[in-house]
């Protein structure tokens, strides 16, 4: 494998850590919206808090490795992404920061309006910001980011069939993986109501995620037919059996059985399956002209940066896991028995 395949596999693996765990965050927001009034609502937003609350600042340190990454190793391929879709991109930023401060705010606010506030601040931003970032998805995929600054249409890069099925998908798929990790998170404290309540959240989810993934090969096949062929003919293939799988053994998981762990096992790889299934369905080709090798940086430059990264990760990578598994902890008190969530 060359260094621009390693680099590349890389970023894909950043790529995949923000969807499972960012994309969390951000479906922990739309329950959230859903949650129901102040009062109605207040068990299943104290649930969110206490799940996402000591992770979520870190979660974004994904995205800003998928960000420096793609800068560093494919420059010409991260400025024509970032000129032309910069209109998404954009609202991606700004979601991000508004979602981020309301979420702050709101843990400190006293008065009921300010919560409120703040509450419905974080919630359509957790909503919006992965629509924007599924519509990014789309317009790469399905090859109208062409190469060059600002060379492809501001507008209809972004707003075609692909790109609005793909933000559908992303706002479902981070709403699944939140409600799959809050179900399990429920019932570790030992809250059977909630433990159920996103259970079947997690289920109808699921099932929309499945219906709205098999109509958005239609809208590939008539909108982006080289995606199509790819995921359905190519290498892809394989990786798309895998996420159909994963997902199918997930909904049966939540429907009859009680193993809420080994469905976040099974979610998250079909998450990854359809992931990676684009990844190779589409490589080597990065943008419509361009391959990878084409737009990869110098061998000096790759090498430095895939160097550092190395040495990065005996740092980070002991550090995020230390952090989960201190938050994701079993909290058992002396008799074995689950400590209820104050």
């Amino acid at each position: 494998m060359q260094l621009p395949e390693i680099m590349l596999a890389v970023l894909w693996i950043g790529m995949t850590a923000y969807v499972l765990f960012g994309g969390a965050d951000f479906g922990a927001g739309v329950w959230d919206l859903l949650a129901g009034g102040a009062r109605r609502g207040r068990d299943q937003r104290e649930l969110v808090e206490h799940s996402i609350g000591p992770v979520w600042e870190a979660n974004h340190v994904w995205l800003i490795f998928v960000i420096v990454l793609t800068w560093t190793g494919i420059p010409s391929v991260f400025a024509a992404i970032a000129s032309t879709l910069y209109i998404p991109l954009t609202a991606v930023a700004l979601g991000i920061i508004a979602r981020g401060a309301a979420f702050a705010f709101r843990k400190v606010s006293r008065e009921l309006w300010r919560q409120r506030l703040f509450g419905a601040t974080f919630a359509f931003s957790s909503l919006v910001t992965p629509f924007f970032l599924g519509t990014v998805a789309g317009a790469i995929a399905s090859g109208r980011v062409p190469p060059g600054i600002a060379a492809g249409d501001l507008v209809t890069s972004w707003v075609n069939p692909t790109s609005l099925i793909s933000g559908v998908l992303a706002v479902g798929t981070a709403a699944y993986l939140a409600a799959v990790y809050l179900t399990r998170d429920a019932q570790r404290v030992g809250d059977e109501a909630l433990t159920q309540a996103f259970r079947l959240r997690a289920l109808y989810t699921g099932v929309f995620v499945g219906v709205m993934s098999a109509v958005g090969l239609f809208v590939l096949r008539a909108d982006a037919r080289p995606v199509f062929d790819d995921l359905t003919s190519g290498a892809a293939l394989p990786l798309l059996v895998l996420s159909v799988a994963a997902g199918v053994v997930s909904l049966a998981l939540l429907a009859w059985g009680r193993s809420y762990l080994m469905v976040r096992l099974t979610a998250a790889l079909a998450v990854t399956g359809l992931l990676w299934g684009w990844g190779i369905g589409q490589h080597p080709v990065l943008l419509p002209g361009i391959t990878l090798d084409e737009a990869a940086a110098t061998d000096a430059v790759l090498g430095a940066s895939l160097g550092a990264l190395a040495v990065g990760a005996v740092l980070l990578l002991p550090s995020l896991w230390w952090l989960y598994a201190t938050f994701q902890r079993d909290r058992t008190g002396e008799h074995g028995e689950p400590t209820p969530r104050s």
